[in-house]
């Protein structure tokens, strides 16, 4: 089934740690690498004042993998790379949210999907947009048709960083 997850850092070496998780992520059998969207620089969403610019982009995959077993991996990635979580929607090294797994529809206390607030969130639908054209949010609609009631201003393309997809 298809999955897709959002990559974002705003502290320390921000583009290095989105390629490095990326690496991490298909670093073990059951998810495979379909694309990457560019990378977008973002205004911060919520959380505390004076954070730093996010680095954000979407990763499109293939997977064999429950979404339980997916999200463990994505948070095994996080903490790899020195994710703490002190304060919602503060500033991180590292978030890998999952978006979508198939048309999975999941509410418990620990895994929601699809996100529960991808639909708003302009700086995860304009990189989806991009890696995945056709994309959409089970309950909710295209993509496309999502973005074009958001505001996009705070939503910067970075033409000059590039992830490559796993070796």
């Amino acid at each position: 089934m298809k999955a897709v997850l959002a990559l974002g850092s705003n502290l320390g070496s921000r583009f290095e740690t989105l390629q490095d998780a990326l690496d991490s992520l298909f670093d073990a059998p059951g998810l495979d690498f379909v694309r990457a969207s560019p990378v977008y620089e973002t205004d911060p969403v919520g959380g505390p004042e004076g954070q730093r610019p996010y680095l954000n982009a979407v990763v499109v995959a293939e997977t064999t993998l429950p979404p339980r077993t997916l999200l463990e991996r994505a948070q095994s990635v996080e903490n790899a790379f020195g994710r703490v979580r002190v304060e919602r929607w503060g500033p991180r090294t590292l978030d890998i949210d999952l978006i979508v797994v198939g048309d999975t529809v999941c509410d418990d206390p620990d895994l929601t999907l699809p996100h529960p607030l991808v639909h708003e969130r302009a700086f995860v639908l304009v990189p989806w947009s991009q890696a995945d054209p056709e994309g959409e949010v089970p309950g909710h609609g295209r993509v496309a048709d999502l973005l074009a009631g958001l505001d996009v201003e705070g939503v910067r393309l970075r033409e000059d960083l590039k992830l490559q997809g796993p070796d």
